[in-house]
């Protein structure tokens, strides 16, 4: 069932398109290739447990930790589908 000025089923195709935004930005930010054996940051040693657990890593967890701290705080909400964005 639709409702106000929308068509039938376009919340879950709103539902659809953020998870697939969301697999689509976590698969980009994999890393690849051989890992590293010192952070490309700070020049820390990187454990080997870390390289074989997973490869083609390129950060301490540090490092790693305040990187994915600083993409997160921007992609919280989804604009594309949002009310607000349709009414201005």
């Amino acid at each position: 069932m639709a409702g106000g000025w929308s068509r039938d089923g376009a919340v879950q195709e709103q539902i659809d398109a953020t998870i697939e935004d969301g697999v689509k930005r976590a698969r980009s930010r994999l890393p690849e290739g051989e890992s590293l054996t010192h952070c490309e940051e700070c020049e820390t040693t990187i454990p080997e447990a870390r390289r074989k657990a997973i490869p083609g890593v390129r950060y301490c967890i540090a490092c790693q930790t305040a990187l994915e701290k600083e993409q997160t705080d921007f992609e919280l909400f989804n604009r594309r589908g949002s009310k607000d964005s349709q009414l201005k």
